[in-house]
């Protein structure tokens, strides 16, 4: 049996917005993940740090407030400070297009803008970090 994948969802910065990110944690609990939801206001040395507690295999973050550069690269750096880059990342919110490029060099692992159906999330976890987590 496999177990199942570790995945925190975390709203980082001053974004008071967290329907989508609720409804998206609980697509990925209801397929099976472990869940944990940070809440909302969260640093990304938080998030980071619960990930390494929680022993994650995925950070989600949802952005909305237009800091996505800021604070991915933030937490990517931090992820690399602390040896924990085996943490996959993936993001998602209202994201400009011309962004996701860059988002992706500087690892993130995808990204999902607005309607994005929850089942198409769901499943590119499952087919892009089931394997990591049997590791």
């Amino acid at each position: 049996m496999v177990a199942p994948i570790r995945i925190v969802v975390a709203k980082p910065g001053l974004d008071g917005h967290d329907r989508g990110a609720k409804v998206i944690a609980r697509a990925l609990r209801d397929a099976g993940h472990e869940v944990i939801y940070t809440g909302l206001h969260q640093t990304p040395e938080q998030i980071v740090e619960t990930a390494i507690q929680e022993d994650a295999d995925v950070i989600g973050l949802s952005v909305l407030s237009g800091a996505h550069m800021t604070l991915f690269r933030k937490l990517i750096d931090l992820l690399d400070e602390r040896d924990a880059r085996d943490i996959v990342v993936i993001g998602g919110g209202i994201i400009p297009e011309a962004d996701i490029p860059l988002l992706k060099e500087m690892g993130v692992a995808e990204v999902f803008t607005p309607g994005a159906p929850t089942t198409r999330i769901v499943e590119w976890v499952a087919d892009h970090v089931a394997d990591h987590s049997a590791a």
